[in-house]
């Protein structure tokens, strides 16, 4: 696949320096060369139509990145459809239950569906890599053709499509477990998306901004973090990235209710969860062993955690479905929830 002339990692680009709106997002905010860049690209792929893709690790919240390019591209005035792609009965939902009329021309899709919804406006498929073979089919084919029938009308599908999905969708495209052609028609423009751990500096501005926002939307008075919360929160690595980042900010906010309006680190430790026991250690077994038992109580963990919802697990695994199910297999671990 060649990559398009606005395809490419964030590091391909030189850009400037320019400050963040003030309407910007938190997920958009900071200084760091990366985060400066990405914004300098989503200015221009605003400019210019075409799909656009989002690779992002889980928690990054792409989707009010995505809001933040529509909102330069087609303004505030027009839809916004997100849609979930790891969701039951997808197809249903983004392209509704063909009608069943024989023709070979166009593909039908239902004026309920999402697709219709978000004419005119910007249509996001979050999770892209996890859309079934048959709904990437029929996408593929309106996508192509750019327009549809609906009620038996022939009708122009003028939207913009903006997808998100996990680092292993070009594995995913490679391995023919998604569409070549759908990849092409989204991949217009790529952004990929740096997580925390690669901005470290932007932490302390993130931080400051979700506070706020928390503090204003349950009315609370505002507070403030010292330079020392500010610089340890800087130091974790975030694995979960902003959605990690907001539940610390929201723990904070919590245990600190009706307290002082500064916000210290001895208001922070707790709420990083970093002061557990240490567990004791006894080795067993070879490395390959080890290694083995760990990932089978880590993914059952997440399993349990998500109420064995496949689609939701492995998106915090950060991983796709397909591999998920393969790897429970492989370490034995049941796919149907035990009776209580």
């Amino acid at each position: 696949m060649d990559p398009s002339p606005l395809a490419g990692t964030v590091n391909d680009l030189h850009v400037s320096t320019s400050a963040e709106p003030r309407d910007s997002p938190p997920e958009l905010i900071g200084s760091s060369p990366a985060i400066v860049r990405v914004r300098e690209l989503i200015r221009r792929v605003a400019a210019v139509d075409g799909g656009v893709l989002f690779v992002a690790e889980p928690g990054t919240g792409v989707e009010s990145v995505a809001r933040a390019l529509h909102a330069l591209a087609r303004g505030s005035a027009a839809p916004f459809v997100p849609v979930d792609c790891s969701a039951d009965a997808i197809d249903e939902m983004l392209l509704g239950v063909p009608d069943g009329t024989v023709t070979s021309d166009l593909e039908h899709v239902s004026p309920s569906s999402r697709l219709v919804a978000a004419r005119g406006g910007t249509l996001f498929l979050a999770n892209i890599g996890e859309l079934p073979a048959s709904a990437q089919a029929r996408l593929a084919r309106i996508a192509r053709d750019g327009e549809a029938r609906v009620a038996g009308d022939a009708v122009p599908m003028r939207l913009r499509i903006v997808a998100s999905a996990v680092p292993g969708i070009d594995a995913d495209v490679q391995e023919r477990r998604f569409r070549s052609d759908l990849y092409r028609r989204v991949t217009t423009s790529r952004i990929d998306l740096p997580p925390l751990r690669m901005r470290a500096d932007d932490v302390p501005a993130i931080a400051v901004r979700l506070l706020d926002d928390r503090c204003a939307s349950d009315h609370l008075a505002s507070r403030t973090f010292t330079h020392a919360s500010l610089a340890l929160l800087g130091a974790v690595s975030w694995p979960g990235n902003l959605t990690e980042l907001r539940d610390v900010i929201d723990r904070v906010v919590s245990s600190t209710s009706g307290a002082a309006a500064t916000i210290h680190v001895e208001h922070v430790l707790p709420a990083l969860q970093l002061d557990r026991a240490p567990v004791s250690f006894v080795p067993s077994g070879t490395l390959r062993e080890a290694r083995q038992r760990f990932e089978r109580d880590y993914i059952a963990a997440v399993l349990q955690h998500h109420g064995w919802r496949m689609a939701d697990a492995a998106q915090t695994l950060g991983i796709q479905r397909p591999n998920l199910y393969r790897k429970a297999r492989q370490l034995g671990i049941p796919l149907v929830r035990a009776s209580e």
